[in-house]
This record gives C-alpha cells, structure tokens and sequence, in this order.
C-alpha cells in the first residue's frame, strides 16, 4: 500500500534510532495514512489521506 498522501504529498522521511548508549540505527517515519471516501469534483472517491489534513479540513468526507 502507498504510504503517500493523496492531498498534500506528504511521505516517508529516513531518520535515526538513538539509544541511551548512543548506538544510530536507520528507521523511517511514516505518515498516518486513511482510506477515506471523499467528495471530490461533485463524485465520491476513495483516496488515501494523511490524518493532518482530515483534521484540517482539506478533504470533505461523503455521507
């Protein structure tokens, strides 16, 4: 499944594990990813959407 946000594009960023030793593991931050039923251009759609922009009202859910 795409771990990408149909709305604003965001996702997955590389970054690091650092323990309480100090040792660096690679890991990747992946965006909270929906499947959600939206209204898009007057027709209901299924996309995949990030949580930040449901909450910010970027996407309009069908009934």
């Amino acid at each position: 499944m795409s771990k990408h946000c149909d709305i604003c594009g965001k996702g997955p960023r590389a970054g690091r594990n650092v323990s309480h030793a100090h040792n660096v593991t690679r890991r990747t931050f992946k965006p909270n990813i929906q499947r959600v039923r939206a209204v898009i251009n007057g027709g209901v759609k299924r996309i995949r959407v990030c949580t930040r922009c449901l909450r910010s009202n970027k996407v309009v859910k069908a009934a």
